[in-house]
Parts: structure tokens; sequence; C-alpha cells
């Protein structure tokens, strides 16, 4: 009994076994509590050292002393507890004896265990978690307790607290003695524990399991399928979506959370065990290999965490011999236990985002290969073809229900739930649509369902962008047809989602994410669905004219945006551009800062399809200005205002045979010139200075000493092709002008007239309209000169003024025109000496194409219209006689529009001549001409 008095200290020297009668002694004091000496009671410390000393001598008292040493525990515990909320700080182990005895309490068993790990270390290991799972419970609600949750907080607390991490080592060390033969009992006791204290007991779950990781994973998961098999789960039953798992299997919840929370540091070889357990129970007759599937599924239903970890190599390693396996291990399961598992996989591929496109495309390439060509290796089996068929139309099913039977968010609720695999999908739409697009056989109608239901899902982007990538990546009708599909089944569920695709498209093209070849063909497939016809029935939603109309009002919004497109360098995007503008729909009104920048745009496409020389690439764009200028009357004198300043600027000139004008501060190209040698020029000039290339010596001929001056430069085209190009532009102009009447309009022709005057000469623009006198058209000699040689350099100015003078009295308009030009012929011919005016072809052609325009424009009387008939006839004298005729009566009688007057009856205006006075003094040079010449001209 020596030993019971023993001073507290470090572990005591071994002692021989005691005696029988030492030993009944060491008993009764353990079981009354009194000093047998003394007959005092025992102090505490004095106690459990007695216990002590009955589990090293008497092995079946092993559990009294154990059951007595759990006082020990909870005394100190509780003590631990009491300092932190009082705030002391932490006593010296010396200053409390219970603390010492805790201590060698956890050396005593830790020697007991290495003795004999096989006898101590399951009972030992058992009474350690189940202690910690009592006080983790007993202390949960006490103040400074962190909640369950927490786990790295409640960790934090425990390893702190002397006792419990005594037990900690001590369950620690009975498992690392265990680990190498049959760990399963210490294991076991864990779960149990785990099952009971959860989840109070989580943080010795994640610290035994981060100190031991494959024992721990590779254990716990034996362990669940041997629960799992006990509790009915043999034969591939599991338990449906949303039931009470844990309640039917008791360990499955405790391995659940243990592999919970080691999946953050050790995924990798959580993956590696399940991966193994599922291929091992394959093709195996053992009976709780047959349960191994139905376990696996149960923990995914019940820990997505693991469903997300093992699902993308799960996939990967379906291979087509393991599905033939696993098609084997199902063919004798009963009907009713498969549909269970069908609607186990199925709730998780719905409620699962890890690797969704990966599974996906592995279902879509079982259920319907792309090509009969199959892969070196076991053939696939039917069964597995069908069986993938069929879960892949349960689980478009079970998301059609999830998707449109989410209740409407409010703002009480928040936004709506998201279903896990459709939202993992939402990055890969354009993958999707592009699997889509490919058209095969029933993967394209499973696509084109999920496809939807994605787009309802991620409303009202998704739908949005599921639309812009099927127009942006269709390249055949067939594959276009999904776009119109797909958006009238969105159209019944949800806001029309075209206004929206159409926006994303135009972001996409500001953005620059499209490259040329996908831009053009989202363009031309655009305009390929504004072109079908409109129903008959008055139902717009009925066919494809209802898509047509509506996304031209969708279109119709982004006008300027699109119109920029048309400038774009890639001839391909310009082209499909112009296509899509003129079929679309224009809006009544546009103000003039949208419909300027689109009127310049259509014109310098309609001249880049004349350089293109074709007439399918030339169509849309006629088409294009000719509806811009029925919009308004503002567009229409816009359109003719920009297509005469374009046909007369620049290089599109030479498209109608006229010569392209240098730009300003840059001369034509001219010859180099031969070295000057300064021999040859004294012997031409002998003492004359030469004086070539100085300032006097440059005229509107040439260079003295160089030569004439070489007209600028044009291109070499034929006179089919320069008039099928004139004729093309006139007869768009003149539709411009007619608008959507038989006759050119007064206003369009006074637009054209406008543009004329200040395409030709800028700075005679808005002049006088009256008529000067001959004497004052020396003032402007050089001004009539500049006149007549834009004439020479453009023949397109004389169909032009024919067209102007055909909507009177725009004709009125172009005064300083017909001046400039009327006067520099009348100085022509006076200076003309050649004997006939044929001499002068250019000039005569002039001179008859202006008295007959003229004429037509009712600014002479039909006596004098008439008198260009006899030009060719004549001497150029006699011609300079006429045109100053015509001069007088136009300078007695002004052109002006007030002349005319409106006729309703002929919806036109027109000039009443007889009120001008008599014509008959401006007659006699006619008369005397014709009596001169009536040998030649009676024949006329």
């Amino acid at each position: 009994m020596s030993a019971l008095c023993d001073p507290p200290g470090a572990a005591s020297p071994p002692r021989p076994p005691l005696s029988a009668q030492e030993l009944s002694q060491e008993v009764k004091a353990f079981l009354s509590g009194l000093d047998p000496v003394q007959g005092t009671p025992l102090s505490p410390p004095a106690h459990a050292r007695c216990a002590l000393r009955l589990l090293r001598c008497l092995p079946p008292a092993r559990h009294a002393a154990l059951q007595h040493l759990r006082g020990l525990f909870d005394d100190q515990v509780c003590s631990h507890l009491l300092q932190r909320e009082s705030g002391a700080p932490s006593p010296s182990p010396k200053a409390c004896p219970g603390a010492e005895v805790l201590q060698e309490a956890r050396r005593a068993l830790a020697e007991l265990v290495a003795a004999n790990p096989r006898a101590w270390a399951p009972g030992v290991a058992a009474w350690a978690s189940e202690l910690m799972g009592q006080l983790s419970s007993k202390y949960s609600g006490r103040p400074g307790v962190p909640p369950a949750a927490s786990l790295n907080e409640l960790l934090q607390l425990w390893m702190s607290c002397p006792a419990t991490r005594a037990l900690l080592d001590i369950y620690s060390q009975c498992l690392a003695a265990m680990v190498g033969s049959c760990p399963d009992a210490c294991v076991d006791a864990l779960l149990d524990t785990s099952v009971q204290h959860s989840p109070h007991f989580d943080w010795v779950v994640a610290h035994v399991g981060s100190s031991f990781p494959g024992t721990i994973i590779s254990r716990v998961l034996s362990c669940g399928l041997k629960d799992f098999c006990a509790h009915g789960g043999v034969g591939g039953e599991a338990a449906a979506p949303g039931t009470a798992g844990d309640k039917r299997v008791p360990k499955i919840a405790s391995v659940v959370g243990i592999l919970g929370h080691l999946a953050s540091r050790h995924a990798g070889s959580i993956k590696q065990e399940l991966l193994r357990m599922f291929h091992e129970s394959l093709g195996s007759p053992r009976e709780h290999h047959k349960a191994t599937v139905p376990f696996l599924l149960q923990l995914a239903l019940m820990s997505p965490a693991l469903l997300a970890a093992v699902s993308p190599e799960l996939v990967d390693s379906l291979q087509p011999a393991v599905l033939n396996q696993l098609h084997q291990h199902f063919s004798g399961v009963p009907r009713d236990e498969l549909e269970g598992v069908v609607g186990v996989v199925v709730h998780l591929l719905c409620h699962t985002s890890a690797g969704a496109l990966r599974t996906l495309r592995f279902l879509l390439a079982t259920a319907a290969p792309a090509s009969v060509i199959t892969a070196p290796g076991p053939a696939l089996h039917e069964g597995v073809r069908e069986a993938c068929e069929r879960l892949l139309q349960l689980l478009l099913l079970h998301l059609q229900k999830l998707v449109h039977g989410r209740s409407s968010p409010s703002l009480a609720e928040g936004p709506a739930r998201p279903v896990p695999f459709l939202e993992a999908l939402r990055p890969h739409v354009r993958e999707l649509c592009l699997d889509t697009l490919r058209m095969e056989r029933k993967r394209c109608l499973w696509q084109h369902q999920l496809l939807a239901l994605l787009a309802v899902h991620s409303a009202p982007h998704g739908a949005a962008e599921a639309l812009f990538f099927l127009l942006a990546l269709a390249r055949s009708p067939e594959e276009l047809a999904l776009a119109p599909q797909l958006h009238a089944g969105l159209r019944a569920v949800l806001p029309d989602p075209l206004p929206a695709a159409v926006g994303a498209a135009v972001a996409q093209i500001h953005a620059g994410r499209l490259p040329e070849p996908q831009l053009a063909q989202l363009l031309r497939n655009l305009a390929l669905l504004l072109q079908q016809p409109q129903p008959r029935d008055g139902d717009g939603d009925a066919g494809g004219g209802g898509e047509a109309a509506a996304l031209g009002a969708a279109l119709a919004k982004h006008l300027p945006d699109l119109a920029q497109l048309l400038l774009h360098p890639g001839a391909e995007v310009a082209e499909a551009a112009c296509r899509l503008l003129a079929a679309c729909p224009l809006p009544r009104a546009l103000p003039p800062a949208h419909l300027l920048p689109c009127v310049r745009a259509a014109v310098h496409r309609f001249f880049a399809g004349l350089w293109a020389g074709e007439a399918a690439a030339l169509a849309p764009g006629v088409k294009l200005l000719a509806r811009l200028s029925s919009v308004s009357a503002a567009a229409a004198k816009a359109v003719l205002a920009q297509l005469v300043e374009g046909a007369l600027g620049g290089r599109n000139a030479e498209l109608f045979g006229g010569t392209a004008e240098p730009p300003p501060g840059q001369e034509a190209t001219a010859p180099v010139p031969p070295p000057v040698s300064l021999l040859d020029t004294n012997r031409r000039f002998t003492a004359g200075l030469n004086t070539s290339g100085g300032v006097w010596s440059v005229f509107h001929a040439g260079v003295i000493g160089g030569g004439p001056k070489p007209a600028p430069g044009g291109g070499r085209r034929g006179a089919e092709e320069l008039s099928r190009n004139t004729q093309t532009f006139l007869s768009l102009v003149l539709r411009c002008c007619r608008g959507s009447g038989p006759a050119v309009g007064a206003e369009a022709a006074k637009a054209v007239a406008a543009a004329l005057v200040e395409a030709v000469c800028p700075e005679a623009a808005g002049a006088e309209l009256s008529w000067p006198p001959e004497e004052l058209a020396r003032a402007t000699v050089e001004r009539d000169l500049r006149i007549l040689r834009r004439f020479r350099q453009h023949p397109l100015l004389f169909p032009l003024l024919r067209l102007v003078a055909g909507g009177r009295p725009a004709l009125c308009y172009c005064s300083v025109l017909l001046r400039g030009l009327l006067a520099s012929l009348v100085a022509h011919w006076d200076a003309c000496r050649a004997a006939s005016t044929l001499a002068s072809p250019w000039h005569l052609g002039a001179s008859c194409s202006l008295v007959a325009l003229l004429a037509e424009g009712s600014l002479l009387p039909p006596v004098l219209g008439n008198m260009h008939e006899l030009f060719p006839e004549l001497a150029p004298f006699e011609v300079h006689l006429l045109l100053l005729s015509v001069w007088g009566y136009l300078r007695e009688n002004s052109p002006l529009p007030q002349k005319f007057t409106f006729q309703p009856e002929l919806g036109a205006f027109r000039r009443d001549f007889g009120r001008d006075g008599d014509v008959g003094k401006h007659l006699a040079v006619l008369h005397s001409v014709l009596h001169r010449n009536i040998h030649r001209l009676g024949l006329l």
C-alpha cells in the first residue's frame, strides 16, 4: 500500500508485480475510495493513480479503471473552459495535481498499447473516441465554444485543452499501432462515435484523417460499404433522391462527413480510392462488390463535393470494356431496382457541375456515335447504347422539369435556384452550338433540346447568346433553320429574345471579336432570314415570315451600327452588310445624325460594286440606296447629293469615262524630264535665259521646254463597260428622283442641280440665276474655262443635266454652269478658224447638247431649241452667231423658277413662252443662216 502514498511526479520506475495481498488492498481502495491505512478518503489524483495501477496489474479491471478515468478527463475539460471564460492565466502543471495525473494516464495507456497493441489498442481507441465525443457534445453549448460549423475554430479550442489533446494523442497512438495489421476496430469506433455525436465530433475526424489519410479513407469506405450491405444495400438498391439516407444507413452519413473534411487536402487520395472500389466491383461475384455501385451512388447523393471530385475521371475511365462490364453487372438486377439506380444517376447528373460538358459529350458519343467506324478494341454492347440513349432522354426530361418548374423569382425570394448541370454549361454555349450545327443523326435533336433548356435557364442573356451563336456559325440553310426553331420555342416561355440576340451580335462586332469570315457569314445568315416570305394568313408567328418581321424590327434599331460595316476593309464583309441592309426594313423617321452616315456608307458601297464590275455585287447597293431615298424627302436629297459628289470626285470619275483630277497640292504625274544639257540649251536659245521650270513658264497647256502638259491619267476601260456603268448610275439616280411617282420630282431634280453646281464650281454655289450681259461675262473668264474643263473631264455631266431638265424648273438652278459653258463655247467658236465645225468634235457635241438641254428644260422656246440640228452643217462663225442669239434671249428672259407654273392636271410645272414677249428678233440670225445654207439645209 506504499504506492498509494507515493508522491506525485514523473513516471515511476518499473516495479515488480504486486502480490495478491497488495492487489486486494488496491481493489478495496479503488472501490471504497478510502485509504486502507489511515481510513481517510482518497484525493482525486490518488484515486486516479489507484485506477492506473489496477489498469497495469489487473486486466479484468480495465473497464472499471477506464470508466473512472472519464471523470478525471471531464474535470480537466471543465476546469479548462472555466479558466477561458474567466480569462485567468493557465496554471503550471505542478500547481494542478489533476493535470499531472492526466499526463501519467496518457503515458500509462501509451505503454500498454505499445506493449500489446492487439489486446489494448481496440478497447482504448473506442474508449478515447467515445469520451471525446461525449465531452464535445456535453460542452458544445458552453459560452466561448465555437459552433460546430466553424471547424477550424473548434479544432483550435479542443487542441488547446490538455485533456482532449491527451485523448486525441491516445487514439492516434492506438490507430498507428494497428494500422499495419487490422485498424478496422479503431476506425469503426471512430465512425460509431461520429454517428452519435456529429457534428460536434467532426474536429476529431478532421484531425485523425489528416494524420492518417490513406488508412482513414480506405477503412472509412470499407466500413461504410459493410454497413451499407448490412442494412439492405445489396442488390443495387439506393436511397431515392431527397430521402433521409442517414436514417436508413446509419454510418453512411458519418462516412460522408469524414470524407468531406478530408476532401480539401486529400482529394486525390479520395478520388483514387473511389475509382479503385468502382473498378474492383465490376465483374466480381462477391456479395459486397454487388453493392459497391449503389453505395457510391448513395455517397454521391449525400456529398456533392465527392461527386465533383470523382466525376471527370470516372467519365474518362468508362471505356468500352468497362461499359460492357457495367452492363453485365446490372443485367441481373430486378427492373424496379434498376429504375431506382437510373433515377439516382439522372438526379446526380442534373445536380453536378464538374465536367458537365465532358459528361454530356460522353453520353452523346455513346448513345449515337458520329461514325459507324469503331475504334480498335472490344465492341460496345448494344444494350449500352440503348441505356445511354434512355439516360439522355430521362436527363432532358428531368432538366425540363427543373427549369420550367422553378418559381418566378421575386424581390423577397431572390433569384431562382440554378440547376448545377446547366449552370456549368453556360460558359460553353458556343461549343454546344457548334456540336448542334453538325446535324449528326439523333444528336442534333437532343442538343437542340438541351440548348433550349439552357437558354431558358440562363435567360435573358443565355437565350440571346444561344441565338447569336446559331446565327453566326450556321453555314447552310439547313443549319440556319435551327435558329428560327429555337427562337419559336423560346418565345413561348420568354419575352422575345431576338432583340437581345441582335444587340449581342452588334456588341460582338463592335468589340472586334468576330473574324472576317465569321462576320460575313453572320451578315449573310441574317439577310437570308429577312428574305423569307411573309405569311399570307396574317399570323406573324406561324412561319418564317413572322420570324423575319421580328428580326427586321430588331435590326432596324441598330441601323447606324450596321451601316458602318459597309465601309469595312474586307470586301466580303462589306458585300454581306450591303445585302443585309438592302433586305432590312428601314424606320420611317431617321434622325440626320443616323441618316447621313448611312447614306455616305451606302454610296461608298455602290461605287465599290461598280469597281468590282459584278452585277450580283451591285444589285444590293442599288436596292439599298433606292430604299434609303424613299424614307423621306431629306433622305432622297442626301442620297442624290452623295451620288453626284461621288461620281464626279476622286477616282470614281474613271468609271464613267472621266478623268480624276489630282488632289490639291499635287500635280498630275508627268514623264521624267531628260537630263538638261547646257550646250543644247545655248544652241536653242542662244543668249536667252533658260527659264524652264520658272514661275512664268507654267500654263494650262504645259511647261515651256517640256512639251504639252500630259492629260490626267485615266483607266483604260472599254466603251461597253463605260456605257453600262453610266446606264446603271443614271438608272439609280432616276429611281431616286422619281420616288413613288412616274416622273422626276421637282425637288429631287433641284437637289441634283445643287449637287452638280457644288461639284463643278463650288465657288459659284448660290450665285444669281439671272443671265448677265455679254460684256460682263469677261470678268468670269477663268471660272468659265474651269467649268468647260470640268465638262470635258466628266462626260457624265450632260446626262445628269438632261435628268435635271426633266424635273422642271430644276434646270434654272444650274444657270451658272450653263452660262459658263455657253460663254466658253461662244469664245471657242469665235476663235475657231476651221472651215467646218467637224474640226472641233467635242465642242460641236457640247454645243448641240447644251441647246438641247436648254430646250428640254424650257429655258428656250421650241423654235430656238431645235437649232442644234443645224450645227454639224454650219461653219464655226455661224455657230458662234447662233449661240450669241441664244445668249441674247437668255439675257432678256432669265431662267428663273418664277416663270414656271404648276398644272395640276399634268402634275408638273410648265412654262408659257407667250408671256416672254416677241421671239422674232432673236430669230433673225437663224433665218439668215438658213437662207445662206439653203442648198445644204433644205434636205433636213
